[in-house]
C-alpha cells in the first residue's frame, strides 16, 4: 500500500509500548476504554491502544457501537482518541464509522486553526478511500479540503516552520492565515490520481493543465505523463517523460543525490512505456545507460534481464543479469541484518530467472525456481502465475497449468495492464480445458 501522506502520525506496524494505557484488557466497560482512549497523549500509547485493538476484534466492535454516538456530540471525543476508534474501524473495513470517527479530528483541527492536525485528520482518511478504490470518495475529500476556509481575511505576517531535506527548521513567510492553504498543492495532485483512478481521465488532465498553467515545473508535467499513461496514451506519455527527464536535468535547485534520484525514477518509468510501446531497443537502451552509472543496482539487473528474455534477446547475457541480481540482493538483505522469515529471495527477481530458463528451454528447472518464488506472500502476482502456467503447459500439465492460472486470477491487480494479463489467462483456461 502506497502513502500518498508521507507524514502519518504514528506507525501501526512499529514497535510501541502502551504507557499505562491498555484498551480491552481486564473485562473493563466500553465507556471505561473510551475514557482511556481520550487520555492518550503521543504516537506510542496511541499506536499500542490500536494494536490492543487489532487484536480483538469481537470485542473493538462493541467499543465502536459504543463510541459511535459520541462522535455526533461535541466534545465527547478527543483528537487522539478519534484518531484511534477511525483507524481501528477502517481496519475491520467499516469505513462509514471510520468517516464519522475521523469527522471528530477533522473538526478539532479546523477550530485549532492548525495545519498538521488538519492533515492527520483528512490525510489517512484519504488515503483509505484511495487504497480500498473507492476513488470518488477519496476525490470528494480532497475537493472538501481544497475547498475548506481557514483564512479569516485578515493581512498579516505569518511565518510557518518547515524542515528543509537537511533536517533543519526553516521559516516561511505567507501574508495570511490560512491554514488549509499551506496543504492544497499536494492535495491537488492526489484529487488529480484520485479522478483518474476513478476512469475520469478528461477531467484529470483537465485539472492538471491547470495546475500546470498556474506553475510550469517538471512535477506539474510528471503527473501530466503518469495520467496520460492511465488513460493508455503511452505516446503522448512517452514524451511528457521525456521533457521531465529534460527538466530534472536543467533544474538547478535539485543537488547531485536529488538529481540523480529523480532521474533514474524517470527513466525507469520512461523505459515501461517504451516495453508497453513494443520499442524494446528504447526501453533496453536507458536501462543500459543507468547500469552504466549504477552497475550494482538488484533492480536494474534484473529488470534489463527480463525485457531481453521477455523478448527473446540475448538470453546468455539475460541470464546473467538476472543472477547477478539475485546476488546483489542476497549481499542487502545480509548487510540488513534480516531475521531468517524476511531473508529470502525476490519473488520478482526469482520470477525473472524462471522466465529466461523458460525461454532456454528449461522446463523442469523453471517451474523449480517459480515454486519458489511463490512461497514469498509479495509475490502472489497474476503474471508469476502466468508463467507458472505456461511451464506446466511446455511439460505437458495442463491440469496444473490450470490451477496456477485460476491461482493467478484470485490474486489479479488494478489497473490496465492488469486487466489485460486477466483476459489473457482467461483466454489461456479457456483453450486448455478439458
Amino acid at each position: 500500500m502506497v502513502r500518498r501522506f508521507s507524514t502519518v502520525m504514528f506507525s501501526v506496524a512499529g514497535t510501541f509500548f502502551l504507557a499505562g494505557v491498555v484498551v480491552g484488557r481486564g473485562g473493563e466497560t466500553p465507556a471505561a476504554d473510551i475514557q482511556k482512549l481520550n487520555r492518550l497523549t503521543g504516537s506510542g500509547p496511541m499506536t499500542g491502544a490500536l494494536k490492543e485493538m487489532q487484536a480483538d476484534a469481537a470485542r473493538t466492535k462493541k467499543l465502536l457501537a459504543a463510541a459511535l454516538p459520541l462522535a455526533k456530540e461535541s466534545g465527547k471525543l478527543s483528537f487522539n482518541g478519534a484518531m484511534v476508534l477511525a483507524l481501528a474501524a477502517a481496519d475491520l473495513k467499516d469505513l462509514k464509522s471510520s468517516e464519522a470517527f475521523f469527522r471528530v479530528c477533522i473538526d478539532q483541527a479546523v477550530k485549532l486553526q492548525s495545519a498538521n492536525k488538519l492533515l492527520q485528520a483528512y490525510g489517512p482518511l484519504i488515503d483509505i478511500y484511495f487504497d480500498s478504490k473507492q476513488y470518488d470518495q477519496s476525490a470528494r475529500l480532497c475537493r472538501e479540503l481544497l475547498e475548506l476556509k481557514t483564512d479569516d481575511g485578515k493581512e498579516r505576517i505569518v511565518l510557518v516552520p518547515f524542515k528543509n531535506r537537511f533536517g533543519e527548521i526553516i521559516f516561511e513567510e505567507f501574508d495570511r492565515f490560512d491554514t488549509a492553504g499551506r496543504l492544497r498543492p499536494g492535495v491537488h495532485r492526489i484529487l488529480i490520481q484520485a479522478v483518474a483512478k476513478s476512469g475520469d481521465y478528461k477531467q484529470a488532465l483537465k485539472l492538471v493543465d491547470s495546475l500546470i498553467k498556474a506553475q510550469d515545473h517538471w512535477m506539474e508535467r510528471q503527473l501530466r505523463g503518469w495520467v496520460l499513461r492511465e488513460a493508455g496514451q503511452e505516446d503522448e506519455a512517452a514524451k511528457v517523460y521525456e521533457e521531465v527527464i529534460a527538466g530534472i536535468a536543467k533544474d538547478k535547485d535539485l543537488d547531485p543525490d536529488e538529481r540523480e534520484r529523480y532521474l533514474e525514477r524517470y527513466q525507469m518509468t520512461l523505459s515501461n512505456l517504451y516495453v508497453d510501446m513494443k520499442k524494446i531497443d528504447k526501453a533496453t537502451g536507458i536501462l543500459q545507460e543507468l547500469l552504466k552509472r549504477n552497475p550494482d543496482s538488484p533492480g536494474l539487473n534484473n529488470d534489463l534481464g527480463y525485457i531481453w528474455a521477455d523478448n527473446d534477446m540475448n538470453l546468455d547475457e539475460a541470464e546473467k543479469l538476472i543472477r547477478k541480481a539475485l546476488v546483489l540482493d542476497e549481499k542487502r538483505r545480509k548487510a540488513a541484518g534480516l531475521p531468517p522469515e524476511l531473508d529470502r529471495d525476490n519473488g520478482a527477481y526469482l520470477d525473472s530467472l524462471a522466465w529466461v530458463l523458460f525461454k532456454k528451454k528449461q522446463y523442469k528447472e523453471a517451474k523449480d525456481v517459480l515454486l519458489k518464488a511463490i512461497e514469498d506472500e509479495n509475490s502472489q502476482h497474476i503474471e508469476i502465475y502466468d508463467h507458472l502456467g505456461d511451464v506446466y503447459i511446455a511439460l505437458d500439465q495442463p491440469d496444473h497449468a490450470i490451477k496456477a492460472w485460476r491461482k493467478g486470477l484470485e490474486v489479479v491487480g488494478e489497473g490496465r495492464r492488469e486487466a489485460e494479463r486477466k483476459a489473457l489467462v482467461e483466454k489461456k483456461i479457456q483453450k486448455h480445458k478439458k
